[in-house]
């Protein structure tokens, strides 16, 4: 997964906001920080550390009339000689209901050290019922340069993922999560030669968090020190911080 200028919500790394969007009404009004550490940063199945741990942490804010902002950063390496430090998320949307169905609408700016010239954004948008949960990211633009035969034009990459969660008691919850990666600039980020699947299930109490995670990837992505052909078990713990 070595992402040089040829060729980027697990739950535990995705911004709070994000994770929670299905609930901002509980949050309406407020300002909210969280940090974390875990043993591995996993972003759609593939470890943006090379398997070693990261710090990570963000700022909120919630509106009553749904509308949330916030913004998050983490430290990621992608091997020796690699141009990449960190990552700076900005984000910002609309969570509303309709009756018994939640809905998450908005839109992520990706930004990576300046050298990388790899910064990209997506536009989402979610539902939720009950304990599932269901999201849709397109790729809305980039400033990497395209390769013959490639296509970074809007929409042209796309992450669909479906989460189930549910709690078996003593505040253990467990959750279940299926997503797809596919597209011309999923491919070149990814270092992959095709989309993928990924696949998780999480055991979480308090703040710790427990993950099983495995994916289908081939070639690029699974190659070197990112063994994301492999199954991956991270350990994390993340805290709120009001404001």
């Amino acid at each position: 997964m070595n992402r040089d200028n040829s060729r980027r919500i697990s739950a535990i790394a995705l911004p709070a906001v994000l994770v929670c969007a299905f609930s901002a009404s509980s949050q309406a009004g407020e300002w909210s920080a969280n940090a974390s550490m875990t043993s591995n940063y996993i972003w759609r199945g593939l470890t943006q550390t090379e398997n070693e741990a990261a710090v990570q942490g963000g700022i909120d804010y919630a509106g009553d009339s749904g509308f949330y902002v916030g913004t998050w950063a983490s430290n990621v390496n992608y091997g020796a000689g690699d141009v990449y430090s960190y990552e700076h998320d900005i984000y910002a949307g609309f969570a509303f209901d309709t009756g018994d169905i939640s809905w998450d609408v908005g839109y992520l700016y990706y930004n990576y050290d300046k050298e990388a010239e790899f910064d990209f954004s997506e536009v989402y948008i979610g539902v939720g019922i009950g304990n599932f949960s269901a999201q849709y990211n397109v790729l809305a633009d980039t400033e990497a340069d395209e390769a013959p035969g490639q296509d970074f034009g809007f929409g042209e990459a796309y992450y669909l993922s479906l989460d189930y969660g549910f709690e078996i008691g003593n505040g253990v919850g467990i959750g279940l999560h299926i997503g797809h990666h596919d597209g011309d600039f999923a491919e070149a980020f990814n270092g992959n030669a095709e989309g993928y699947y990924d696949y998780n299930v999480t055991i979480s109490k308090g703040g710790f968090t427990f993950m099983i995670s495995d994916t289908d990837v081939k070639g690029g992505a699974a190659e070197g020190g990112y063994d994301n052909d492999q199954v991956k078990f991270v350990v994390s713990y993340a805290v709120d911080i009001e404001m």
